[in-house]
């Protein structure tokens, strides 16, 4: 393959605001007559990437969300998080945080299953996750009620990084972690989480069947809902 095509899928992958799929770039390629295997287009970018290892550059290209892009290595990603501080986007609460792992984890999965695993209504949080394009709606349960089926989005791959989500660190290695090492910060709070993630699946698959939960909503009152959105940074 000559070095045109690896200066063309270079400048292609480097001039993309979003992440590169290898049919996007043959199908740039092919409008120009310059038809390109998928296989050969993979090639090409390993070939790339081990130039720049080779030469000690602080990029290479990886691959995320079904595509490509350039990304810099994570030596120096407390430099270039400097460089955007200001821009970036608030973190998500603790709270959020939990129940993005468990529909991560668990999807797909619908709501009341979530409030089943955290023991606390979710209704505020799963909007804000839908709102960020972390999470969305893939379907509904095959139960009574028809209850509907959250899973993780494209964007929530992207941001951390992955490809799939059998990328994520499996709940077994996980669980080997917290046995066998002492890690600094982490409660007994962060532990029952992870078990309850961990264990099977709640027997209720009908929303709106709240029966079996351990949290009575009619008894909720509006400062329930009040904490977790207090405790979500908007």
């Amino acid at each position: 393959m000559n070095d045109e095509f690896k200066n063309i899928i270079e400048s292609l992958i480097f001039a993309s605001d979003e992440e590169l799929s290898v049919k996007q770039i043959s199908d740039i390629l092919g409008s120009f007559n310059k038809p390109i295997s998928a296989t050969e287009i993979e090639n090409i970018i390993d070939k790339l990437n081990f130039g720049y290892k080779a030469n000690g550059n602080a990029f290479r290209i990886i691959k995320v969300a079904g595509g490509y892009q350039f990304a810099t290595r994570k030596e120096y990603a407390f430099f270039v998080g400097k460089l955007f501080t200001e821009r970036q986007k608030k973190k998500l609460s603790t709270s959020s945080l939990e129940t993005l792992a468990i529909i991560a984890y668990k999807q797909p999965i619908t709501r009341s299953e979530i409030e089943f695993i955290r023991g606390v209504n979710v209704d505020y949080i799963v909007n804000s996750l839908l709102e960020r394009d972390l999470i969305n709606i893939i379907g509904r349960a095959d139960s009574p009620g028809k209850p509907i089926l959250y899973g993780t989005t494209k964007n929530f791959l992207k941001v951390l990084g992955i490809n799939s989500v059998e990328e994520l660190p499996k709940l077994r290695e996980i669980n080997d972690i917290l046995k066998n090492e002492k890690i600094e910060g982490l409660t007994e709070e962060d532990i029952d989480l992870f078990n309850s993630i961990n264990s099977p699946d709640p027997t209720s698959k009908n929303e709106n069947d709240t029966e079996n939960l351990p949290i009575n909503f009619d008894q909720r009152n509006d400062n329930d809902r009040k904490d977790e959105r207090n405790d979500e940074v908007e």
